[in-house]
């Protein structure tokens, strides 16, 4: 079986290759893809996911574009478009395409060059997250040596390339010794959690354990978590964040119980041009995976379902956002807007690949 090493994703011997997230943790599967269509499948039935990923997996989409059709014309038009559109939340997949895509005129080298700039300054970010976000974590929670840290959803290396992004600083912390336990929750309907989350943990040696969604708040008011990590798929530039569906009632339950509530997500999330999170489009799947589970029915046949598959987080809940380049303090009146971009965290900038 052909190993990937520390990227699920990266562009191999003319194609892009990659870890099927749907056959985890049951199979560690890789699949070969070398056309538009089949990537924007990948894509859209989750075989990748998490929002830098996608973005870096658009990117290489349009290397394949140039491929299959040259720099131009009626076709390259329609395959970069279906690429942009194949996910409409996360920001990061339309704003890699654009980025990468006007430059299909210079040549395939010109384009897959750009496409692995991309790839990265995302692994890159993912350490430098990971520091910002224990520091963090460290100061909020100064009172205790070590911290227990809940989190939905998968934000780790699966996610992003290499490391992640809310799993990123539980990685750190556990690197530093000052991880007690990670909490992570199954998150319904599609158990990224656990499936992914759970088998990434596991494989970096942190103490966890998985919980049901609907025991976090419990868990929260009961005072068995130190600190709520979220990522995020699109940041509102004022400071709302779009995310897995259930993140807006984990940052309720975490305001309740006076839990510091972190967003963590590269700044390549970021999106100054929405306004807010009611601009955000929220992406709306298909019923069959709230009825079954793994194809397997969970609920009786012509059961139908709403599907949202990520919610909106209202900035007044967020303590902080922590990116690449800055720590904003949404709880001390820091806004996006307020806090300059710094620069890399020195460990991030000596190498993409640390």
């Amino acid at each position: 079986m052909q190993q990937l090493g520390d990227r699920p994703l990266d562009w191999i011997d003319g194609g892009v290759s990659m870890v099927d997230q749907t056959r985890l943790p049951d199979r560690y599967e890789v699949m070969r893809i070398e056309s538009v269509p089949d990537m924007v499948a990948a894509i859209r039935r989750l075989s990748v996911r998490g929002a830098p990923a996608i973005g870096v997996a658009g990117a290489l989409g349009v290397a394949l574009a140039i491929q299959a059709h040259g720099t131009s014309g009626p076709d390259f038009d329609r395959a970069i478009r279906s690429l942009r559109e194949a996910r409409p939340t996360a920001v990061n997949l339309a704003r890699m395409v654009d980025r990468v895509a006007p430059l299909a005129g210079q040549g395939l080298d010109q384009v897959l060059a750009e496409a692995l700039a991309i790839r990265d300054e995302e692994i890159a970010a993912s350490v430098s997250m990971g520091e910002y976000g224990a520091d963090l974590v460290t100061e909020l929670v100064s009172e205790r040596a070590t911290a227990r840290a809940m989190t939905i959803c998968n934000t780790g290396g699966l996610a992003t390339i290499e490391r992640g992004t809310a799993l990123a600083v539980i990685q750190t912390l556990h690197e530093r010794g000052t991880l007690a336990e990670a909490l992570a929750l199954e998150t319904r309907p599609l158990l990224q959690g656990a499936r992914l989350t759970a088998w990434e943990l596991a494989r970096m040696g942190a103490p966890h354990r998985l919980l049901v969604d609907s025991a976090a708040n419990f868990m929260l008011a009961r005072r068995q978590a130190d600190v709520v990590l979220t990522g995020a798929d699109r940041v509102a530039a004022n400071g709302d964040t779009a995310n897995k569906i259930g993140t807006f009632s984990l940052a309720l339950g975490a305001r309740y119980a006076g839990v510091p509530f972190i967003v963590v997500a590269p700044e390549s999330t970021v999106d100054m041009d929405t306004p807010g999170g009611d601009a955000i489009p929220i992406e709306d799947r298909d019923a069959t995976e709230v009825v079954s589970v793994r194809d397997r029915a969970t609920a009786p046949a012509n059961t139908d379902a709403a599907n949202p598959a990520f919610d909106i987080t209202p900035s007044d809940l967020i303590t902080a956002i922590v990116t690449d380049r800055r720590v904003v303090r949404l709880d001390r009146g820091d806004s996006l807007r307020s806090v300059p971009l710094g620069h890399l965290r020195r460990r991030a900038a000596e190498s993409p690949s640390q």
